[in-house]
């Protein structure tokens, strides 16, 4: 077991829920369109949202947003020290920072003072694309040895001036040596862990990258936190990370939806139908299973099985509910009775 850290009453690792965070593409200096997107994440389900502060007009749009925000917010900060200072003094959860890259001893501690100070954490962020030059130097590019070596540097700046309150991500645009690293990182030490996979390109790209990456670290046991980038509006992040949990068998809550991929049996719009259903349900937290099958073959079987089903036929579909047919209806009515019945359930 990890670890704990406290953000702002959320909970990361030491046997807590796996957390889902996003970060904002608004402009921190944007006080009222940052809040606005911060609420919207709220009601997707983030619970810890991340803004970039890359100057002191910044750090003073931050202080406001933090007055209001109705999530625990952390600062992303690069090369600043005095930039993380202002930001833990406005309000913020957390910190995120490389030790390395703010400057000397006498910056890092002035930091971590404020930090210990008013008992909020630091998130060392390792990327990739931004790794020391010492380090490309030794392994060549951005491998997962390298990744590991860097996070621990940076963990040691911190250690040593007596900061104990960290979390670490290993973040690549490669879904392997993402995995690779946070495995190595694991056996060697019990920090908590951020975990995702960074610059996954296009959207459809980036949700199978994140799926594999996130979700086979998850399947390990491995990962206290997590983001799914995406070049997308952050919402749909949350979404994704949502799904990740729950296919991961690690959330409870929402729907899970089975449908079949469709053949030549099919004689309804199931895709159609299926997306329809998707959108409808996409807020629900009812922890229910919901199949929407094509067909006659495995369609009746696999609606049995599920909370409640639609089996499609020609033109019409049979709805179960928990095992039990419940009704016979014409395609076009078929949704609405379905909706009817979650409502009820």
């Amino acid at each position: 077991m990890t670890r704990q850290i406290n953000v702002g009453g959320v909970l990361i690792g030491g046997g807590a829920p796996v957390v889902i965070q996003s970060m904002l593409n608004t402009k921190t200096t944007d006080v009222e369109g940052s809040l606005a997107q911060i609420r919207q994440l709220k009601d997707a389900g983030c619970q810890i949202a991340r803004l970039a502060v890359p100057n002191m007009e910044g750090a003073r749009g931050f202080a406001e947003i933090c007055k209001e925000s109705p999530l625990p917010l952390v600062a992303d900060i690069h090369f600043d020290y005095k930039l993380a200072i202002a930001a833990a003094e406005s309000g913020a959860a957390k910190i995120r920072i490389n030790p390395g890259n703010i400057g000397g001893e006498d910056r890092v501690k002035a930091v971590v003072d404020v930090c210990k100070d008013r008992k909020i954490p630091i998130r060392i962020g390792v990327n990739g694309g931004s790794l020391d030059k010492r380090l490309l130097e030794k392994y060549g590019h951005p491998t997962a040895d390298a990744l590991v070596e860097s996070a621990f540097e940076h963990l040691e700046l911190l250690e040593k001036q007596g900061f104990y309150d960290s979390c670490v991500s290993m973040k690549s645009s490669t879904v392997p040596t993402m995995v690779a690293a946070a495995r190595l990182f694991r056996e060697k030490c019990d920090y908590p862990l951020h975990i995702g996979v960074t610059e996954t390109g296009p959207v459809k790209q980036g949700l199978i990258k994140s799926a594999m990456g996130i979700g086979a670290l998850l399947l390990d046991g491995i990962g206290d936190t997590i983001r799914v980038s995406l070049t997308d509006d952050p919402v749909e992040e949350v979404y994704a990370a949502k799904d990740i949990l729950k296919a991961a068998g690690l959330r409870k809550e929402g729907v899970n939806i089975i449908s079949c991929p469709t053949c030549g049996r099919t004689r309804i719009d199931l895709i159609g139908l299926v997306n329809q259903v998707d959108a409808a349900l996409k807020n629900c937290e009812k922890p229910i299973t919901v199949a929407v099958m094509g067909c006659i073959v495995n369609g009746p079987g696999e609606a049995r099985e599920a909370d409640i089903g639609i089996a499609g036929g020609d033109g019409w579909g049979t709805i179960f509910e928990k095992g039990v047919q419940v009704e016979k209806l014409p395609y076009d009515e078929l949704l609405p009775a379905l909706l009817a019945r979650i409502e009820r359930m």
